[in-house]
């Protein structure tokens, strides 16, 4: 990269702000240009220093952070906001609301700076976020990259080999899409995400209501009491019951089952039901809830008839699980870059040469509908 990531950070606390100052400057490739202590002083020093990332607390003086979120992506429709707060569940639903009004991601902030381990896990996920979304924000045209133009779409009978650079920079590779077809109608629906997943799930959701009946499962890369407020927000949406999965409990139709904060959510045959089975084995991909164990596991019970859905998020979770699903010729619909908030693991997985399809979000429900009707796709 030509330069570093700009950053603004918001925080009424003095100690904070100097706090993650402190942790992101250390980072070559990140500058933090800017800080301010509410909604109104954010607004003066975005205006001057026009950072393309800004690290926004709640919960602020004056003006907190869900008033000043519009005005920030007014100034600057193509900027990455990332909401900050302590985990309580009044601030898990106000991050979820943001994140449908615009902000790109959140972050929980640790309840105590002095707790070493604590610390090293905020700071680590707070500087990936950063970086994957400056990133994005530069290769969506927002900033200051001199990144390639996205790859375009060829379709091919083969399934090509993975051509994903280390540096998760997917500009020279070609999406290969399995020409492929189902030869059974799928039984359940499976999808993963991650940064950007809640505002996608919304979406994708709102146009699915009353339009399918098979079991839906979905892990979304989130901490415990977020995953309960997104099940309620998505009950609200979807008009049928989403829940955190309970451990041991049958899998029926017409119900969303979601994978709950530190809990990887996995199924099983018992008998002639199919049982949710719930663990907190080491976490995959650095993540707890994986997408990966969850997709093994509805391999292992329901084979090809799978529909499997990746959409937007950071790194490649999920890659090895649609592996599994593609060679038993389950069908796979992977997220464009475009409509990504960030494009790691739809990318990984559509440069892997796993996908059927690979669209622009507003089209992945239709698309969905089709593969479970037994539509031509």
């Amino acid at each position: 990269m030509n330069s570093p990531y700009r950053v603004m950070v918001v925080d009424d606390s003095a100690v904070i702000r100097g706090f993650l100052t402190r942790w992101l400057q250390s980072e070559p490739d990140i500058e933090v240009v800017a800080s301010a202590s509410n909604g109104v002083f954010a607004l003066r020093e975005f205006d001057r220093t026009r950072p393309e990332i800004v690290v926004l607390d709640i919960e602020m003086p004056e003006m907190d952070g869900m008033t000043a979120l519009p005005k920030l992506i007014e100034m600057d429709r193509n900027v990455k906001v990332i909401m900050a707060s302590t985990l309580t569940r009044r601030n898990a639903d106000i991050s979820m609301k943001a994140l449908a009004n615009g902000a790109a991601d959140y972050i929980p902030k640790p309840e105590s700076t002095r707790e070493a381990s604590t610390r090293e896990t905020f700071q680590k996920d707070l500087v990936a976020k950063i970086k994957a979304l400056g990133l994005a924000r530069r290769r969506q045209g927002g900033g200051f990259s001199t990144v390639a133009p996205a790859p375009k779409v060829a379709p091919s009978p083969q399934v090509a080999a993975p051509q994903v650079r280390k540096t998760g920079l997917y500009q020279k590779a070609e999406i290969v899409l399995r020409k492929s077809r189902p030869t059974l109608m799928p039984q359940a629906l499976a999808i993963g995400s991650s940064t950007g997943g809640p505002q996608a799930l919304f979406s994708v959701f709102e146009k699915l209501r009353g339009h399918i009946s098979v079991p839906v499962f979905i892990t979304q890369h989130m901490p415990a009491t977020f995953t309960t407020i997104l099940s309620e927000h998505l009950t609200k949406i979807y008009g049928k019951t989403c829940a955190e999965a309970v451990d041991g409990e049958k899998v029926v139709n017409d119900r969303v089952y979601l994978a709950p904060g530190d809990f990887h959510m996995t199924v099983e045959k018992k008998g002639g039901d199919v049982v949710l089975r719930l663990d907190q084995n080491p976490p995959e991909n650095f993540c707890r809830p994986a997408v990966d164990p969850m997709l093994r596991s509805l391999h292992a019970v329901y084979g090809s008839r799978v529909l499997t859905v990746i959409l937007t998020g950071m790194g490649h979770d999920g890659l090895k699980g649609c592996e599994l699903i593609a060679e038993s010729g389950g069908y796979l619909i992977g997220q464009d870059e475009a409509s990504s908030v960030v494009w790691g693991m739809p990318g990984a997985v559509a440069t892997a040469g796993l996908c059927n399809s690979v669209l622009p979000l507003q089209d992945i429900p239709a698309a969905i509908e089709n593969a479970l009707k037994g539509r031509p796709l």
